[in-house]
């Protein structure tokens, strides 16, 4: 669990295949303990819909709205990102 905790710090983003490999273990354990990570309040799932942009001074917008910040569905074939929030 503090292997993948580490993992999500660093801000990158990964697919479950990406980290169960980086853990050494299966898809599903990941999936279990980001669940359980999830559910204790330990990390929460980006939106990768809404971002920070750096268009009018950083306020929020959506890819759909921004032209500027983020190519048309560039998020489509990124892997989940998690942010650890304690």
């Amino acid at each position: 669990m503090e292997k993948l905790l580490e993992l999500l710090k660093d801000g990158r983003s990964r697919t479950l295949e990406m980290l169960a490999d980086e853990l050494g273990t299966d898809t599903a354990n990941v999936s279990r303990m980001l669940s359980y990570l999830e559910n204790i309040g330990m990390i929460r799932k980006v939106s990768l819909s809404a971002h920070t942009c750096n268009c009018g001074g950083g306020s929020k917008c959506s890819a759909a709205e921004c032209k500027g910040c983020m190519p048309q569905n560039a998020a489509q074939n990124m892997g989940e990102m998690w942010e650890v929030v304690r």
